[in-house]
């Protein structure tokens, strides 16, 4: 639980943007910083084939809401 508040309250959701947010990043089109968000398992498997590090991490609802 610490580390799923820990990347909650440490990086931005882009939401089901996320696969196109991490090219963008990997590709030097944006700046690097740290995000979470949705991708399919198949989109998740492309990018890893790209180079592009990513990991699955479940999130319970309430992480998801502002953290007080």
């Amino acid at each position: 639980m610490a580390v799923a508040r820990h990347v909650v309250a440490n990086s931005t959701d882009v939401g089901h943007q996320f696969a196109e947010e991490a090219r963008k990043m990997h590709y030097g089109e944006t700046e690097e910083r740290s995000i979470r968000g949705k991708t399919t398992p198949q989109e998740a498997r492309a990018l890893v084939d790209e180079g592009i590090n990513v990991m699955p991490l479940l999130l319970p609802e309430a992480l998801k809401e502002p953290l007080q």
